[in-house]
């Protein structure tokens, strides 16, 4: 499969889940809007999702990917099955303890991540109980990450990125019925959820575990062994236990300091999802398709094919990233209006999640850029140095997000949290340049100057259309009408993009065509 179609498969199948999810918000907003049990049901949904990110999708795959792709190359499926299924032990022993002692010592953790719910005995309890519903949750999921890695280094990426439109799915099913229950802002409706999240996992494991079936790769439990193999895994993954989840880190630092403020925690959350669906588009068509790609070049010392895979995946990123990013910083508040702004969910909301909004949006090609260099490092086996810029990003995070709270609130903490990705960003691709893993190409050198200029034209005429649209997105225009206006300023400013970039050459529709063909 070539890159840009890998690319594709990912991202399309992404963009699914991410549609399904904003349904799910959008329900969840309806059911739920920003109080107490909503903060507390998404601390509850983030925390297993936080350790998911650090132990399973990010230092396990970045550890494990490299390693199982190089022995499937080299030594064939036999010893590849071997590999995958002594890392299965480890990695289930590893995760089941720290549930069950995740489980015992909950009320401490829920402390430790949400501080600011002490306060709230009712909120601090609910927090608990969700919380302990939802972790045994990580069990799955990182099951799950071993079978997607396992796909991925077959080149078989559809089943991996099909499987959190099970999450959604789930999730809308079980939001409609606690609405249906007459549950709305009730502390029963944050108990359904919460099981749904738990249902979930099983689902989403059976459908990958079916997958990698398919390829007579049916792993099986052994009894865990520290042999060389997984002692070079272990080695490597504990570097990527602080590399792979930043994201997640950041967020997660957000939530300690958010829930000092009433319905902070809920204004980031749903700031973040709207960031999901390109982040997620992209960044993580890239990290997946890009990684044991890097790999297989590096295994077979095809350098020129290395560097050209890292380039192309760079310019994807650019192209898709750059103008959503323009977007969400110029037009905020229609898009969280028309996608949440109902039921419980305020004009003071949309204002307040708008604000969050534009100040991620601003590092939205940062954390994209992040998943294009990171593969540089794991694919050559070194989780350690990333590891370093992680510190310096998180303390860019902590540090940014403390001195501003004071001021101006949960936008100070999405501002940090930009900064801090463009922090890990930089470092990554100095280092690589440095080490000569990486150098601008002409290509790209001649596309990206155009690609800014096109998302730059794109920014102004959306900055022009919206005050002519506005009155259609006033609060007594039904919910059909202030869609439509949507439709029209998102089509309208895509249109702009699209036309710039075919007429200054930044992509030629002959050249894609036949990317997608190698």
């Amino acid at each position: 499969m070539s890159l840009y179609r890998g690319f594709l498969t990912v991202g399309g199948l992404t963009a699914i889940s991410r549609v399904f999810g904003f349904v799910r918000d959008v329900l969840l907003a309806a059911v739920m809007g920003t109080g107490w049990v909503a903060d507390a049901f998404f601390v509850a949904f983030r925390f297993p999702n936080l350790f998911r990110a650090l132990f399973a999708e990010g230092a396990f795959n970045s550890a494990f990917v490299p390693l199982f792709t190089k022995r499937l190359r080299g030594e064939g499926d036999v010893r590849a099955r071997e590999f995958a299924e002594e890392a299965l032990s480890i990695l289930l022993v590893g995760v089941t303890a720290t549930v069950i002692l995740a489980e015992i010592f909950m009320p401490y953790l829920v402390r430790a991540i949400a501080p600011g719910f002490s306060e709230d005995k009712q909120k601090f309890e609910l927090a608990v109980l969700l919380t302990r519903i939802t972790f045994p949750y990580l069990v799955c999921m990182s099951l799950v990450a071993l079978a997607a890695g396992v796909l991925n280094a077959h080149q078989k990426f559809r089943a991996p990125a099909a499987t959190p439109i099970l999450l959604n799915l789930v999730l809308i099913a079980v939001t409609l019925f606690a609405a249906a229950s007459g549950f709305r802002d009730q502390p029963e409706a944050g108990i359904i959820q919460a099981w749904g999240v738990a249902i979930a996992g099983f689902a989403q494991l059976l459908f990958v575990a079916w997958a990698a079936r398919g390829l007579g790769m049916d792993l099986r439990f052994r009894l865990p062994r520290l042999t060389p193999d997984m002692r070079r895994l272990v080695k490597l993954a504990v570097p990527g236990l602080i590399t792979g989840g930043i994201n997640q880190v950041n967020i997660f630092i957000g939530t300690m300091i958010a829930s000092l403020q009433a319905s902070a925690v809920s204004y980031l959350y749903y700031a973040d999802r709207v960031m999901q669906l390109p982040l997620g588009m992209v960044g993580i068509a890239i990290g997946v398709v890009l990684l044991p790609t890097l790999t297989r070049h590096l295994a077979d010392a095809d350098e020129p094919a290395a560097l050209a895979s890292q380039n192309r995946s760079l310019e994807f990123a650019l192209l898709l990233t750059l103008p959503a990013s323009v977007a969400l910083i110029v037009i905020p508040d229609p898009i969280i209006q028309v996608l949440f702004q109902r039921g419980s969910f305020t004009p003071e909301a949309t204002r307040q999640v708008s604000l969050a909004l534009a100040a991620y949006a601003a590092g939205l090609t940062a954390f994209v850029m992040t998943k294009v260099f990171l593969p540089g490092f794991f694919a050559r086996e070194d989780t350690a140095t990333p590891m370093r810029f992680v510190a310096a990003s998180v303390a860019v995070n902590v540090g940014g997000s403390l001195l501003m709270f004071p001021y101006i609130g949960h936008v100070g903490i999405a501002i940090a949290t930009s900064l801090s990705g463009w922090t890990n960003a930089l470092l990554l691709m100095i280092t690589l340049m440095r080490r000569g893993h990486f150098r601008f190409d002409d290509a790209l050198k001649r596309r990206a100057p155009r690609i800014v200029a096109a998302s730059l034209a794109m920014g102004a005429a959306l900055y022009w259309l919206e005050p002519v649209l506005d009155p259609y997105f006033a609060a007594d225009r039904s919910t059909m009408k202030q869609a439509g206006a949507m439709l029209l300023l998102v089509t309208s400013g895509a249109a702009v993009y699209a036309a710039v970039i075919l007429a200054s050459g930044a992509v030629r529709l002959s050249a894609l065509r036949r990317a997608m063909r190698a």
